[in-house]
């Protein structure tokens, strides 16, 4: 045996081998390479914000679960942020609000998106494993599992420079949900990431924390697969998956 590869990395290497994950981040599926290059029509692009509803109703779910299994209050103080953050609270529809927004810049109707109607069956699925896990895990799994935002600023700035060009069909409005979480992604990271690097100390407990980050990142990606099938890409409609980089 190595015995190398039972030595823990340190913090900064740590930090570095979550970052290497972004290889695996959804901006980088074809759908959304397309989406992101003006290569969609409409009906992908209301497709999209459609499905990708039901991923933003059920984060404040998922973060009330893992609330529920924080015992330090010192951590629900902070976690219970990213609750009100979609949930909104007075003088702030939130970050669910925001989405319907974007539907409706986008031409979908609020009465289509809330209904759940046209979720495709891959979204629910994966979606709920993703709220299912964050229910069970142990708290600090469930908060690693999170630091797919530590990718989430560089998609939503790339939205904000790109679709207007791509898509001046979608009126400007419906762009405050991607403004609002370059800020708030930023912030709930820099907790994420400090309690996942306390947390995880021996080499396979870090390795377990990659495979943690792992499975949040194939969650999103099976998203976008369902999508792609669903809606294709381009007029053409092409539908064959691309797989992601390993």
């Amino acid at each position: 045996m190595n015995t190398n590869t039972l030595i823990p990395w340190t913090v900064e290497e740590f930090a570095a081998q979550l970052r290497v994950k972004e290889r695996c981040y959804h901006i980088h599926h074809p759908f959304h390479i397309a989406m992101n290059g003006g290569k969609c029509t409409r009906e992908q692009v209301q497709g999209w914000v459609l499905n990708r509803f039901y991923y933003q109703i059920m984060i404040p779910i998922k973060d009330s679960a893992v609330l529920s299994n924080m015992p330090d209050k010192e951590h629900r103080r902070l976690w219970i942020q990213r609750i009100l953050d979609h949930d909104g609270f007075e003088g702030d529809g939130g970050g669910i609000e925001a989405w319907l927004a974007l539907a409706e810049a986008v031409g979908l109707s609020r009465e289509e998106v809330l209904s759940l109607e046209r979720v495709t069956p891959g979204v629910r699925f994966a979606v709920d494993a993703y709220v299912n896990f964050a229910r069970k895990a142990p708290w600090q799994e469930a908060v690693c599992s999170s630091l797919t935002e530590l990718f989430a600023p560089t998609i939503h700035q790339k939205r904000l420079e790109n679709w207007p060009a791509h898509y001046p069909w979608i009126d400007a409005s419906g762009y405050q949900y991607f403004r609002k979480r370059l800020s708030e992604a930023r912030r709930d990271v820099e907790h994420g990431l400090r309690v996942t690097l306390d947390h995880f100390k021996t080499r396979s407990e870090q390795e377990r924390a990659l495979g943690i980050l792992q499975f949040k990142l194939d969650i999103l990606w099976s998203m976008l697969d369902s999508i792609q099938v669903t809606y294709g890409i381009g007029e053409a409609r092409e539908g064959a998956i691309m797989r992601m980089p390993t």
